[in-house]
């Protein structure tokens, strides 16, 4: 895993700019092939399926733990077998490190 997975995320209450684009395709290179870019570039997602709505819920929790620690908090989809998770900084409109760190994070569920 990157060096992203060790970094934790810095509040952010807008009043900077988002990641570049050349930045988000280096961040973008750091996570798995399976993490995609929005085609607006303004947040990145990923879809994980499992065997049964308890592995689901099991994940779901792992991942809500996360982002309370990280205090950064991404949209999920949540059904019986899959959950699509997507991040993006609201605050900023688009994407920041703290996207990327929590998706790197996740990966080590």
């Amino acid at each position: 895993m990157s060096d992203l997975s060790s970094k934790h995320c810095v509040p952010c209450e807008g009043g900077i700019n988002p990641l570049s684009h050349k930045d988000i395709q280096i961040l973008l290179k750091k996570l798995p092939d399976q993490w995609q870019l929005s085609d607006d570039g303004k947040s990145i997602h990923r879809d994980y399926t499992f065997k049964n709505f308890y592995r689901t819920m099991s994940f779901v929790n792992a991942v809500a733990h996360i982002a309370n620690n990280e205090d950064h908090h991404p949209d999920l989809q949540v059904g019986f077998n899959y959950c699509r998770i997507r991040y993006t900084t609201h605050a900023i409109n688009g994407l920041s490190e703290n996207d990327f760190i929590c998706a790197a994070k996740i990966d080590l569920i």
